[in-house]
């Protein structure tokens, strides 16, 4: 019977609105939801089959579930640098669990960046997520691939201890006074010059050992371990023009085992020879040392490097070559000093030696103070020694059907057979999205646009209800023929 149907109708339609207002009701709770994607009710009308002459029968309605899940929400500004928004298409992936992830292991998707690092120092979001990314290897190298989540391991700032960093690379910019007089004792230098009590190295005024330099320059260095080391420049003007003495020595002397030429903490002597204009005599250098080789202090000044290897007691009193003393236990160093930088380096000018700067890289030990996450996604840890290290690049999921997606509790979702299977990309690859620090993605939820739904769904409702009201009053009349 025709009333009977739209009895039923009347009846999807009550159902219908109501999964509406289920929809917008969520909507409106999550307003302030970071990183929500908002859903909508869709109508579908139900259309019976007819037969010929039997009358009509309504179908009535249907109501299906639509999410939003591509719509992208504002970026908002926080003051967190933990805090992680996606400008793009792009998803983070995360995990249930920080660590023993296998295959079967759920990996979720979600735009809520809102991560914190928890007591292991993992980035862990508020839905209870860890962040996953590619963890940089021993060599610094990051080994992505767009398919395997193997490769992917939950990113964790707390197991990133102190660093220190060690001087590879020292510039020097000081004059040496040209017309500096020439000791009287000289000669008794150049009878043995770096022998024992003979060397600028182990000068004493107090107690009458060494030989007084002229003018001297101290080299602050960093080790392998953070320690600080001093190496030194002193220079001796001989009775030639334009020619200095030159030693590279450790202070103290003890810091090092010399091996087995030269001594007391000299790590490399000779000559140096500038031209009449006060600079570098490279090619006068370079001529003296074919004529007398070991004679000049450095052939090539832009090339000027000082090796010391590593502390080893094996080698004690052997090794040819100058060695960190044993009982410091670090490691070789290799230092290129530049002498002839172009804006200054080692000159010789009339006018009193004196040091302009000293610039040397590496570092003392440091502590972990900062995070910072770049739009690349590199995670950098900051020490406080200013030293920066990549600990991991985040890795973001893209989709062919995001929309298709399954939502699950903790504002994140799963890969369904509609939405395809998902893409992994570095941050500004293929649409993926650059991510921005120090900022969360806003809900998607439009309150004027809710507001207005829960108007036309309340009063679609009352209308559903009426036709229920008037197929009864039909179907009364009906029943009071027979009276």
């Amino acid at each position: 019977m025709s009333i009977n149907s739209a009895l039923l109708a009347g009846v999807s339609g009550l159902s219908a609105n109501s999964a509406a207002l289920a929809a917008i009701s969520q909507n409106i709770a999550n307003v302030n939801t970071v990183g929500y994607k908002r859903t909508s009710a869709e109508f579908a009308t139900i259309v019976n089959a007819q037969n010929s002459g039997a009358g009509y029968s309504a179908g009535g309605i249907i109501a299906s579930t639509r999410n939003y899940i591509g719509q992208a929400g504002q970026l908002q500004r926080t003051t967190s640098s933990t805090d992680l928004g996606i400008a793009g298409q792009g998803f983070f992936v995360t995990t249930e669990k920080p660590e023993g992830l296998d295959p079967s292991d759920k990996r979720l998707f979600t735009r809520a960046g809102a991560f914190r690092v928890d007591d292991f120092g993992y980035l862990k979001n508020t839905g209870g997520f860890y962040l996953q990314g590619w963890p940089v290897d021993a060599n610094g190298d990051i080994a992505t691939d767009p398919s395997d989540l193997g490769r992917l391991r939950s990113v964790n700032v707390g197991a990133v201890g102190g660093t220190a960093e060690p001087t590879t690379r020292a510039q020097l910019n000081a004059n040496l006074k040209s017309s500096q007089p020439v000791s009287s004792a000289i000669g008794t230098y150049l009878i043995a010059p770096g022998a024992t009590n003979n060397s600028m190295s182990v000068y004493d005024a107090q107690a009458g050992t060494g030989f007084k330099p002229d003018f001297q320059i101290t080299v602050p260095i960093s080790d392998s371990k953070g320690g600080q080391r001093t190496l030194a420049y002193s220079f001796l003007k001989t009775a030639n023009p334009n020619e200095w003495l030159a030693e590279v020595h450790v202070i103290p002397a003890t810091d090092i085992e010399n091996g087995s030429v030269p001594a007391n903490g000299i790590l490399r002597s000779g000559l140096i020879l500038f031209t009449q204009d006060g600079r570098f005599d490279v090619p006068g250098m370079q001529a003296m040392e074919l004529a007398t080789p070991g004679s000049v202090l450095f052939t090539d000044p832009a090339n000027a490097a000082i090796t010391l290897g590593e502390s080893d007691p094996l080698t004690v009193g052997t090794a040819a070559a100058p060695q960190w003393r044993d009982s410091l236990g670090i490691g070789d160093q290799n230092i290129n000093f530049d002498l002839s930088a172009s804006a200054g380096g080692l000159t010789q000018f009339d006018s009193d030696s004196i040091v302009q700067a000293v610039v040397t890289n590496g570092t003392a030990f440091g502590n972990l103070s900062n995070i910072k996450i770049d739009e690349q996604g590199f995670v950098t840890a900051i020490f406080d020694n200013g030293v920066t290290r990549r600990i991991a690049q985040v890795a973001l999921a893209t989709f062919t059907s995001p929309d298709s997606l399954t939502a699950v509790a903790g504002n994140a979702f799963q890969v369904s057979q509609s939405s395809g299977t998902f893409n992994l990309k570095t941050p500004g690859s293929g649409g993926s999205g650059l991510i921005g620090s120090s900022q969360l993605e806003a809900s998607t939820v439009d309150l004027s646009l809710e507001f207005t739904g829960l108007i036309t769904t309340q009063r679609a409702y009352s209308a559903s209800s009426k036709i229920i009201t008037t197929a009864d009053e039909m179907l009364a009349e009906l029943l009071s023929i027979k009276r």
